[in-house]
């Protein structure tokens, strides 16, 4: 495996999350060289504090109910305060009750919106394989770059079996409840290729243990 750290985004987005909460997560991706997924209305002074580190960032969040105009003026302001990449959490209800057409153009009219990546956050948890694999299929037939797990704010998180289903259809971000270097590397040979945890820092140092 190969920039280990670069594959991590050392993530915090709480409801509570300060900007002293941002500089404390972004000193931690410059020194262990990660990058870094914090709230939007950060991102503008995040990329300031720390050029060096890759800023991502969320728009729908959590839920995924923001009209459709307001996601795309979000994903363009993120765009433009700086952001590298995009993480959307899509309208999941529509795409529950069947309206894969819906979802389809939700995720084609933000990704057009922003000239750089956007994960698409299917909420793994919520979905039986059945279901998820319609949700991934529809999404990978977009312009949407990832395909990642969780927000971490539902019940359960990231798993082996949901990422190594996810990796079938496109790239994948595995996100939520990942606090160690063992179950990062469970996901990484699953099919990862990114994986987001507020313990970012604690699963780089157990790496360089044991490697």
């Amino acid at each position: 495996m190969h920039d280990i750290p670069g594959r991590i985004e050392h993530t915090v987005l709480g409801p509570l999350t300060s900007w002293d909460d941002v500089t404390g997560v972004l000193d931690t991706a410059i020194a262990y060289g990660m990058r870094a997924c914090v709230p939007a209305c950060y991102v503008d002074e995040a990329t300031e504090y720390a050029p060096g580190v890759e800023i991502v960032t969320v728009i729908g969040f959590p839920h995924g109910q923001h009209s459709l105009e307001t996601k795309c003026t979000e994903a363009s302001q993120a765009w433009r305060a700086g952001a590298a990449e995009i993480d959307l959490v899509p309208n999941l209800g529509r795409a529950a009750a069947g309206e894969v057409e819906a979802f389809e153009s939700e995720l084609e009219e933000i990704a057009a919106a922003v000239p750089v990546p956007v994960k698409v956050i299917l909420e793994a948890p919520l979905f039986d394989d059945d279901q998820l694999r319609e949700l991934a299929e529809a999404a990978a037939s977009t312009d949407i770059d990832f395909l990642k797990t969780s927000t971490g704010f539902t019940e359960g998180g990231a798993t082996v079996s949901d990422v190594e289903l996810l990796a079938e259809y496109d790239s994948v971000k595995a996100s939520g409840g990942i606090g160690s270097w063992t179950f990062a590397r469970e996901l990484l040979d699953a099919g990862a290729d990114r994986i987001g945890a507020s313990s970012g820092d604690v699963i780089v140092e157990q790496y360089r243990e044991q490697s």
